[in-house]
């Protein structure tokens, strides 16, 4: 069973119902939900929660790290081995659509980058800017589309072709297939209305806030971690390291924490549209009794 969506659609609270109906184990597919630094402000499953389903992949990865898709990847192969195994059901569930992606259709076969060569091109990224690394991608790789401002992945195409020799396109012509059959699957897309949705996202992050992510945050930055680290740019982490340095208040901290998420899944639906196709697409209402239907119970 896979459930995917927007950010505060309801998936987790799908994911643990499903579970307990069916006797299954929630396994994590969200880039964020990895880092341990950040239960709160991901809003990752309570220890309550974990206490009464089985969860596997949340909160195993240190933010220090650049935790990436083939990453999740050889982390979750084994773990849906070994819950099968043990009679249970995996019900992956999670907001990063690329996972899902690259566990039913494969993905690209890049070669692990050496930290000492992530570590410079990220020191030239500080000192130079996306603009000069950018044209020296273009140089290097005529075919490259990345947009000049788009520092990650031009940090990330210049590791691998560093690293490799090779450009991360031709890398991505060369895939590894998928651990998991498309059509075996039942794909379930979350899709609330867009109003709710924006309720929802308020909601949430008062709620995180309410449960400590200030301090949650206030403790991640003062490790000083590479700002272009994945768990640094989760959403709210900027905003409220900017409050904490005294540069906006809370409340202005937490409005663009929240119209950032906001932008952000109007982003997700694209991409689901596009990259998800045969997904079944239900509102959060109801959903418990759709996904039972769908696997026939």
């Amino acid at each position: 069973m896979l459930i995917a969506g927007p950010t505060a659609s309801g998936k987790s609270a799908l994911a643990l119902a499903l579970a307990r109906e069916i006797g299954g184990t929630i396994v994590n597919a969200d880039s964020m939900q990895v880092y341990r630094d950040l239960r709160v402000i991901t809003a990752r499953p309570t220890r309550q929660e974990e206490a009464g389903v089985p969860h596997r992949l949340y909160g195993h990865v240190d933010a220090a790290e650049n935790y990436s898709v083939g990453r999740w990847l050889a982390d979750v192969g084994p773990v849906l081995r070994e819950v099968r195994a043990a009679g249970s059901v995996p019900v992956l569930v999670g907001g990063t659509g690329l996972y899902f992606k690259a566990l039913t259709q494969g993905i690209s076969a890049v070669p692990p980058i050496p930290e000492e060569i992530r570590a410079a091109v990220r020191a030239r990224m500080q000192r130079d800017g996306p603009a000069a690394l950018h044209a020296q991608l273009a140089a290097r790789d005529p075919a490259t589309q990345l947009k000049p401002a788009d520092r990650t992945r031009i940090a990330r195409a210049l590791e691998v072709l560093e690293a490799t020799g090779r450009p991360l396109g031709a890398w991505h012509r060369e895939g590894l297939p998928p651990l998991l059959a498309a059509p075996d699957a039942v794909k379930i897309f979350l899709a609330p209305e867009r109003d709710e949705l924006r309720q929802r996202i308020a909601a949430r992050f008062d709620a995180m806030v309410g449960a400590g992510a200030l301090d949650e945050v206030r403790a991640l930055s003062a490790r000083r971690l590479d700002p272009l680290l994945p768990a640094m740019k989760a959403h709210g982490v900027p905003w409220l390291i900017r409050h904490l340095a005294g540069e906006v208040t809370l409340a202005q901290a937490a409005e663009g924490a929240k119209n950032d998420t906001r932008r952000y899944t109007k982003r997700q639906f694209t991409w689901a549209r596009h990259q998800l196709p045969d997904w079944t697409w239900m509102a959060p209402e109801g959903a418990l009794a759709g996904a039972l239907r769908t696997l026939g119970r």
